[in-house]
């Protein structure tokens, strides 16, 4: 944790001041930069204390170029020895994504990647399964969730942890269905940065995570921060914890669900969508480069002002609202998506933000350029109301804008929100109970079901029920029971994954075809079951 002052030139760099001994205006800054940390720490305790199964958090809180608070709260493990510090290893997931906009804009520094330059000129063999799109899709548009592909899609590529290679991604791209037109709408698709971070490999001749590691991650001095999850110590981690148990996934008591963070986040295969472990400490240098348009602490810039200015320039709108009300004061008019950047109007101010969802662990980044401020959470568990809590009560402290509680407003949805999932469960369950039995013995439904771009499912007959294993993603086998008539359901032992629901289609009294849902209403995006095509082989 640091609540102090450093006296670093970089304070007020180009303030023709930054020289001089420290007088009236360095004294109330630094007044003023102990204030925002506490305030913003006492939140943060008040919000641990109000979501009290929290195990940790970490957050990094930068303004005028400083890192005025760094700290971790809580424990690395519940069952386990060792609290939380700024030191600690946390999972960000899609935070990532701004990092490998930047090696990009190095990239286009450089001259060797143009932003608006299609990807075949760099990956000349690539194809997409609509072809107007495939030649004509550029870098911008793999960074901005704007190609065509639905929420999610591809994502069972590489989620959850899966067996496939970087190559092996690439080579399925091809046959992932695209359900929209070519920049219409926002959808949001970790598959395109998966693409990228190839255009980089292909430019640079290295590949991502090397890449980062030389061009970013040392050059910033994020000693601590490593690119893939796999090269994170389990001993300096916040290791995953998540609520499993029945009557759904997010419900029961909140325990350790693994021994790393690798365990369950294994992005190797497409980590420049989601590879990035960093602690709070570390982030908050990141922070201050974000915040200073690229310009690192020694004066030298990692990418130009103006690549800085094109990565946060608006490319697709996410979504739109009639505006702030009392019920939602940080409802935005707009909200778009730039390049590995979400921005936003946030109390009539400009807001830049992502967010990072892993199994186990949430986090959040925001910068408010007019405030010259910006703070990062994370979380090692899935508990996202009080990650909005946090989210939005360190940006309303940042900007002097309290009044709302966000603590109290954040509890209520959960509690609505636990209460129809609740709602939700019974319904289903119940709909299986009183389900038409298979019109087929179960032994019909059986064998090798193939979809273009994920490949082989395998259902297998054992003893009196069926079985049914995804064969690149080891978690995702188990029970295949009846639901109603031709859809069936899974049962996955493994409780921290999603079941789907599997529905056979017949031709001449054979299953010929099968698609796939999932069963909660609650699932992860990432879990796109919905994206397969199932055909018997």
């Amino acid at each position: 944790m640091s609540l102090s002052l450093s006296r670093r030139s970089a304070l007020f760099a180009g303030a023709g001041v930054a020289a001089l001994p420290m007088k009236a205006w360095a004294r109330d800054a630094a007044r003023d930069h102990s204030a925002l940390a506490a305030a913003v720490d006492a939140y943060v305790i008040r919000c641990m204390a109000a979501f009290p199964d929290q195990p940790a958090l970490g957050v990094a809180l930068v303004k005028d170029g400083l890192a005025i608070l760094t700290r971790g709260y809580g424990v690395k493990a519940m069952d386990r020895p060792g609290r939380a510090d700024e030191h600690t290893l946390f999972a960000i997931a899609s935070n990532t994504k701004n990092v490998t906009a930047a090696a990009l804009a190095i990239l286009v520094d450089e001259g060797k990647v143009k932003w608006d330059e299609p990807v075949r000129t760099y990956l000349p063999d690539f194809t997409l399964s609509d072809p107007f799109i495939g030649e004509r899709i550029t870098v911008r548009d793999t960074l901005s969730h704007r190609a065509g592909f639905g929420l999610g899609a591809g994502d069972l590529l590489f989620w959850p942890n899966s067996d496939r290679t970087r190559a092996e991604v690439m080579a399925a791209i091809p046959h992932v269905p695209i359900e929209d037109q070519f920049r219409a709408r926002y959808h949001y698709c970790n598959l395109m940065f998966v693409v990228a971070g190839e255009v980089l490999a292909a430019v640079s001749g290295m590949a991502w995570e090397d890449f980062v590691q030389a061009r970013i991650l040392d050059r910033v001095g994020m000693t601590e921060t490593v690119p893939m999850a796999t090269l994170a110590d389990p001993a300096k981690s916040a290791l995953p914890h998540g609520r499993i148990g029945p009557p759904l996934r997010y419900q029961g008591e909140m325990t350790r669900i693994a021994d790393s963070i690798a365990e369950v986040w294994n992005w190797d295969s497409a980590a420049a969508a989601g590879g990035l472990c960093t602690s709070p400490h570390d982030w908050a240098k990141w922070i201050a480069v974000r915040l200073a348009d690229g310009k690192l602490a020694d004066g030298t810039q990692l990418f130009s002002e103006a690549s800085a200015r094109e990565m946060v320039r608006p490319n697709i709108i996410s979504s739109s609202s009639p505006g702030p009300t009392a019920e939602l004061p940080g409802r935005s008019i707009a909200s778009t998506y730039a390049m590995g950047l979400a921005v936003q109007d946030y109390r009539g101010e400009r807001l830049i933000s992502h967010g990072g969802g892993s199994p186990g662990g949430i986090s959040a980044t925001v910068l408010l350029p007019g405030r010259n401020a910006g703070f990062s959470i994370f979380s090692n568990a899935e508990e996202s109301y009080l990650l909005r809590a946090l989210r939005s009560g360190i940006a309303d402290i940042v900007m002097d804008k309290t009044g709302f509680d966000w603590i109290a407003d954040s509890q209520r949805y959960e509690a609505q929100s636990t209460e129809r999932s609740l709602a939700a469960a019974v319904e289903i369950d119940a709909k299986q109970a009183a389900g038409a039995a298979p019109s087929l013995p179960l032994s019909a439904y059986a064998g090798t079901w193939r979809d273009p771009w994920y490949g082989d499912i395998v259902i297998e007959r054992r003893d009196v029920q069926l079985w049914l294993r995804f064969t690149h993603n080891p978690a995702l086998q188990g029970p295949l029971e009846p639901y109603d008539g031709e859809t069936f359901r899974t049962r996955f032992p493994d409780k921290r994954e999603e079941d789907a629901f599997v529905t056979f289609e017949l031709e001449d009294g054979q299953p010929v075809r099968a698609t796939v849902k999932g069963v909660s209403p609650d699932i992860d995006f990432s879990y796109d079951y919905q994206d397969l095509r199932l055909v018997k082989i």
